[in-house]
């Protein structure tokens, strides 16, 4: 995976995504006759004119040399127009009606690779929870059941709107402005990560608590939590990311690794109809079924798949992409189990105050139920790390937790160097202790590559499908891939990019050292300020990764645990 940080740069930097016509149309039928549709109304160059003459269109293209490069196709009544610039490559394309010469589809820069980047109705998490109505309403919630109302104008109270400012960058996700969603999302992320790295250096609890009862936010807790398995079972949707889990489970219980053997779309033979792109993505595998492709899948760790097993054992898999409820299912139960994870990490160290503040702090944020809506496997690690820090005083389950949290998504990974240490760094046998818990773990896990005739072949397999991809890849969902663009305006940050990484490894290492002692709070805020770094970094960053860090955020700042200000203070465990 590759990582990346920034200071914030706040500015929209293109123009507003606009929907055209309309955001998707297919194949929209200009006649009634086919020997109409045979014949275009329109000339090949009349439909670039009218594409190239379109004001976002237009606006797009005066960032790169004039008379850039084009071509159109007819089909069905509709122009297909592309337009290519030297070394950017295709950087605007769309869709003209030719009976009336309007635009059906215009997408420039990102949208022309990447559909997530066009702002599609409900493309993530379904229309129910992308809507003003859910959405505010948690984020009230959120607010009502979390702010000190005794202190309005306390730090951590303004944490809380930080955490819920967020919301603006996804707004402008959603309406497929990616040029000013992204820099949106980096002064929240800098705020919280200072915030962690100023409570982990101080040791020290933020002032401020909730003002209701245990008991009403224990009640508003459970009633959240039935409203989110409500929600995510009736009106959700299943991205390819939690699809890859169910393909992955299915292939480790007929006794095969999931690295390699996902389905694929060519050279497949087509056994299914094409979909409303008119793309045929069922395709008969090498196991002789027919099997809707997801040909990158298999880019998670062995976590990401065998967490799914459960779910496929109740529900199985009919091999296509349709209703998934052994991924509904996984999602829920990892949603519920950081909740209660939660709960438990609140009631060891702080009492039954901090447990309810806690778990509804997850239940009510609601970027924690855009990832259930969404069926990924993002609650899976932040999940399993919450209950090692549940386990924080057994030296052999610390590094457990951390072996099969990172083996999900690879983050959590980089927590072993401060985990490593508790409740004080450089003592050598509880390190020991630790690290063999990790390898243990990792050795557990790690079994299926295994089940391939040649494990070292697998694990080649392995490293080249997860580590190696998700290194080399492109994406404009950070401000550090904008150069690939070639745009006036646009900058390219890359080398800014790896000096801050070398910085930030560097940081993550000497956590092995310091701080020496190390109480629940600076576990907890060192941990978020860890994860945050790492997502600030991500050259491939997107909403529904806000979950790996939040349990921490909410442990540091939110509900924060019990801080130690001399590593001798019999009051706290050991």
């Amino acid at each position: 995976m590759k990582i990346l940080l920034v200071a914030a740069l706040a500015v929209a930097l293109a123009p507003t995504a606009h929907a055209a016509t309309t955001t998707s149309v297919p194949n929209p039928v200009t006649t009634t006759t086919p020997l109409a549709q045979a014949k275009p109304r329109t000339t090949t160059n009349q439909a670039i004119r009218l594409f190239l003459a379109d004001d976002k269109v237009a606006d797009w293209l005066k960032r790169y040399p004039p008379r850039p490069d084009t071509d159109a196709t007819f089909k069905d009544g509709v122009w297909t127009v592309n337009v290519f610039s030297g070394r950017a490559g295709e950087i605007a394309t769309g869709k003209v009606d030719d009976a009336t010469g309007s635009i059906v589809e215009a997408w420039t820069g990102p949208q022309v690779a990447w559909k997530m980047a066009r702002g599609y109705e409900g493309a993530f998490g379904g229309t129910k929870i992308n809507s003003y109505k859910v959405w505010l309403s948690l984020c009230a919630l959120f607010l009502l059941g979390l702010v000190d109302w005794r202190r309005p104008l306390s730090i951590r109270n303004l944490d809380l709107l930080v955490l819920l400012s967020l919301s603006l960058s996804l707004w402008f996700f959603n309406r497929g402005n990616v040029f000013a969603a992204m820099p949106l999302a980096y002064p929240p992320l800098v705020w919280l990560l200072a915030r962690c790295l100023w409570i982990g250096r101080s040791d020290t609890r933020p002032r401020g608590a909730p003002v209701w009862p245990v008991w009403v936010l224990a009640a508003a807790t459970v009633f959240l939590a039935g409203f989110r398995v409500g929600l995510n079972w009736r009106a959700s949707n299943v991205i390819d990311v939690g699809y890859s889990g169910v393909i992955g489970a299915d292939r480790i219980v007929n006794g095969q690794s999931p690295y390699g053997h996902f389905p694929l779309e060519e050279p497949r033979p087509k056994c299914g109809p094409a979909d409303a792109d008119g793309e045929v993505r069922d395709r008969i595998q090498a196991n002789g079924k027919c099997e809707t492709a997801n040909p990158l899948g298999d880019t998670y760790g062995p976590v990401s798949y065998l967490a799914y097993v459960p779910g496929y054992a109740l529900f199985g898999w009919s091999h296509k992409w349709d209703r998934l409820k052994s991924v509904h299912f996984t999602s829920i139960l990892f949603d519920l189990l950081a909740i209660v994870g939660l709960a438990l990490v609140g009631r060891r160290f702080g009492g039954p105050r901090l447990a309810a503040t806690a778990a509804f702090a997850w239940a009510a944020w609601p970027f924690t139920q855009y990832a259930s809506s969404s069926n990924t496997n993002d609650s899976i690690a932040p999940a399993l790390l919450i209950f090692g820090f549940l386990v924080l005083t057994s030296d052999f389950g610390r590094g457990a937790a951390v072996a099969v949290s990172g083996w999900t998504k690879f983050a959590s990974l980089l927590v072993l160097p401060l985990w490593l240490g508790y409740p004080e760094a450089r003592r050598p046998p509880r390190i020991a202790s630790a690290l063999v818990g990790f390898v243990a773990a990792s050795a557990v896990v790690f079994f299926v590559l295994f089940l391939e005739p040649s494990p070292a072949h697998a694990a080649r397999v392995f490293f080249d499908r997860t580590i190696r991809y998700q290194v080399g890849r492109d994406s404009p969902f950070s401000l550090w891939d904008w150069g690939q663009y070639h745009a006036k305006g646009l900058p390219d940050l890359q080398p800014i990019q790896r000096v801050l990484e070398v910085l930030f490894l560097a940081g993550v290492v000497a956590l092995a050292w310091f701080p020496r002692y190390r109480s629940p709070l600076r576990m907890a805020a060192l941990t978020a300020a860890v994860l945050i770094g790492f997502e600030l970094l991500l050259t491939h960053w997107f909403y529904l990764y806000l979950p790996w860090f939040f349990p921490f955020v909410v442990l540091a700042l939110v509900a924060p645990l019990p801080g130690r200000a001399h590593h001798d203070d019999p009051a706290l465990p050991t």
